[in-house]
């Protein structure tokens, strides 16, 4: 197995097979996030893909699942990655499941059709960073996409039994916008209706725009009852008719929170307030990583 640059991966796919199929991110421009900076965005050859496939059924004994990098893999064209599902499926048979990374305009780029094909292959659920559900916060943090986008492709994969696993960032508002982006957050994701939904911490990374906006004062870090309090706001402001699983247990989170929502809405938010009068409760900023 041969890869370019770091690597990333969701927390959940920690024990996947990581198949690197494109270099880096197609949009690149998120003001907060250093992950690809150092890649000029690519697909590699199907035939560089396929030899690591090879490669890797001679090394593991069993693949449960794989996971498709780098940062939107399925911007790529539905010919691309049929073509390396259909190769999963020769060499992996035992492989349960393929995910992969997505933004809102990749779902809304392909068709209906076009996605029930790749599920039809085993793609069995697409990752998305929306950050925040404010409009105003993803104009600043340059995300490329509207609320009313992200809602869209996320109803849309959602709706054609593809399971979105979306990923928000607390204190991305600064001290200046973090009730808009609590309650805005909690609204869109009430709007979206995903299987799953993570609310991750803020860490500003040295020589990204965000850590300049930091480093002039242009940008206030939330104070770690601060983060605490934007989450119980945030939860308030869900409400789901269908089970969507919810954590905040991620490393970069100063208090660890996981449930089911709707059914441990206020089980979690009864724990929020209650942390946030506990600050030996909170991670120590050494042990955070994003």
């Amino acid at each position: 197995m041969r890869y370019e640059g770091d690597i990333y991966r969701p927390p959940s796919e920690a024990y996947s097979y990581i198949l690197q199929v494109t270099i880096g991110c197609a949009h690149n421009k998120c003001t907060f996030c250093g992950s690809f900076k150092a890649k000029k965005f690519r697909m590699r050859h199907l035939d560089e893909i396929f030899e690591d496939l090879r490669m890797a059924r001679r090394y593991y004994r069993k693949v449960g699942r794989i996971f498709l990098a780098d940062g939107d893999a399925l911007v790529c064209k539905n010919s691309f990655l049929l073509a390396i599902l259909k190769e999963i499926e020769d060499l992996f048979p035992e492989c349960e499941r393929v995910t992969i990374y997505g933004r809102a305009k990749d779902i809304l780029r392909k068709t209906d059709e076009e996605l029930l094909e790749l599920k039809a292959h085993n793609l069995k659920m697409i990752y998305m960073g929306v950050e925040s559900g404010n409009p105003e916060i993803l104009r600043r943090i340059n995300k490329g996409e509207t609320r009313e986008e992200m809602i869209a492709a996320v109803r849309k994969s959602e709706g054609l039994g593809i399971p979105t696993s979306l990923t928000f960032l607390s204190g991305i508002g600064g001290r200046e916008m973090w009730r808009e982006n609590a309650i805005d957050t909690g609204t869109i994701i009430s709007e979206m209706e995903p299987s799953y939904a993570s609310f991750l911490t803020l860490m500003i990374v040295p020589g990204t725009p965000l850590h300049e906006q930091y480093m002039r004062g242009e940008f206030e870090l939330l104070r770690p009852d601060e983060v605490l309090k934007e989450a119980e706001l945030m939860l308030e402001n869900i409400n789901l008719k269908k089970t969507c699983v919810f954590r905040s247990n991620h490393a970069s989170n100063y208090v660890s929170l996981k449930g089911d929502l709707p059914q441990d809405k206020e089980a979690m938010i009864q724990s929020l307030r209650v942390a946030q009068q506990h600050s030996e409760w909170w991670k120590d900023e050494r042990y955070r990583r994003l």
